[in-house]
């Protein structure tokens, strides 16, 4: 059996080569699990991780810092991607300034507007609500302001490609209309479950990567009978199938893992076979697992699924 090079890349529109297998920094809800993601952040780098994925959302961004500061990689060897905040989009200069010295490096990879929602801003709370506890959003701001100062910071040399994520056609067809550069990435969530075919093709056509969080869908996917009979098959755990998958047809992949075993598992990930290809693609069922659980009153952070175009 063949595998993948764990170091692979896909060039991006700017000419930057994005590693394809990232590690992503999100830890949990707590300081203390923030704090502590140093620490495996860390063993996945020196496991041969060159590509992090964190958030100013994550509260993780500093241990990302300190992990690559201690594993003594150079700079120019590790791709560090964060996120605008999204009850941060009016103030996108202060957010992108906050984030790169919580990281403490002097420029960032991949800066992408984490939702096309914008949530509306309040001191200490990441996630205001309205009486009817949905999520209160601030309609004074659109995509289009978004990106034009997304835009503006690819002028500082502090940042060497912007994107997108959880953006779909409706949302980035919005965002192009007064687009002056297109979106390197778009970021979402896609595994098995959730194939977004459709959205692949368009952001090829738009020479935009379309890259996967929740890659492996979790239990909901990986205890799916074809997985487990492929897993069977090449002798390897569901995760790695499923990720092997993504990687067959060409999509980036942000596995989250603390456990140092199974982050090296996630870049040692299979060839399969075009037919088994074939076998996972036909499982979609266009079903979110990490979105729909967040759900509210028929909205998910603030927008109803028409309103994010899905």
């Amino acid at each position: 059996m063949s595998f993948i090079d764990s170091i692979a890349t896909v060039d991006l529109h700017t000419g930057a080569a994005m590693p394809m297998i990232a590690l992503g920094g999100w830890a949990g809800a707590t300081a203390e699990e923030r704090f502590a993601a140093r620490d495996w952040l860390l063993a996945a780098l020196k496991s041969g991780c060159r590509h992090i994925d964190t958030a100013a959302i994550y509260y993780t961004e500093a241990s990302v810092g300190a992990a690559v500061r201690k594993s003594g990689i150079p700079r120019h060897e590790l791709f560090l991607t964060t996120k605008l905040a999204w009850n941060a989009h009016g103030h996108v200069k202060q957010a992108f300034e906050h984030s790169l010295k919580e990281l403490d490096v002097d420029y960032i990879d991949l800066y992408l507007a984490h939702f096309p929602v914008p949530v509306a801003y309040e001191e200490g709370n990441d996630f205001p609500t309205n009486p009817d506890g949905t999520i209160r959003i601030d309609e004074s701001v659109t995509v289009n302001d978004i990106w034009a100062d997304m835009e503006s910071l690819l002028e500082t040399g502090k940042v060497n490609a912007i994107g997108v994520s959880n953006f779909s056609p409706k949302t980035l067809d919005q965002l192009l209309k007064t687009a002056k550069v297109v979106p390197a990435v778009n970021q979402v969530e896609l595994h098995p479950y959730l194939v977004q075919e459709d959205l692949r093709r368009y952001c090829k056509n738009k020479g935009i990567v379309l890259s996967a969080y929740t890659p492996s869908g979790r239990d909901t996917v990986r205890k799916d009978p074809k997985i487990l009979e492929l897993a069977a098959k090449y002798n390897l755990t569901p995760t790695q199938i499923i990720l092997g998958w993504h990687l067959a047809r060409g999509v980036p992949i942000i596995p989250g893992s603390k456990n140092a075993e199974r982050q090296k598992e996630n870049l040692q990930l299979p060839l399969i076979t075009a037919d088994d290809v074939k076998q996972i693609d036909a499982l979609d069922r266009n079903d979110r697992v990490t979105n729909k659980a967040r759900e509210v009153n028929g909205t998910l952070w603030g927008w109803t699924y028409e309103q994010y175009g899905w």
